[in-house]
């Protein structure tokens, strides 16, 4: 997969692949779920999450591939990207676990 940023230059589209999916994951399990929860019929629930998700998408490729600069990425070091990289994994989990909460309880 070919991408590019505005000026050209290839971009790995790993981060923007992960970004899309986990969004995908997200709104499209729980958005029509809270969706019902709050008395819209199901096709209205389905259709407003597809509609964040594709604003996610849009939000995601214009962050990380279209104003993208490669030049940048040695700036930050790898050891503190990783070390992101891992306080984030229980962030997500305890995300996850705090949105399907309510539809358990409810």
């Amino acid at each position: 997969m070919g991408l590019r940023n505005r000026h050209g230059t290839h971009v790995d589209p790993v981060p923007f692949l992960v970004v899309v999916g986990l969004s995908f994951m997200l709104l499209l399990s729980f958005g029509p779920l809270y969706g019902r929860a709050l008395g819209l019929p199901l096709e209205t629930a389905i259709g407003a999450s597809a509609g964040l998700f594709a604003v996610a998408a849009v939000l995601a490729f214009y962050r990380q591939v279209w104003t993208f600069r490669p030049e940048t990425t040695g700036a930050v070091p790898s050891t503190a990207r990783a070390e992101r990289l891992f306080y984030l994994i229980p962030i997500l989990t305890a995300l996850i676990l705090g949105l399907a909460v309510p539809l358990v309880l409810g």
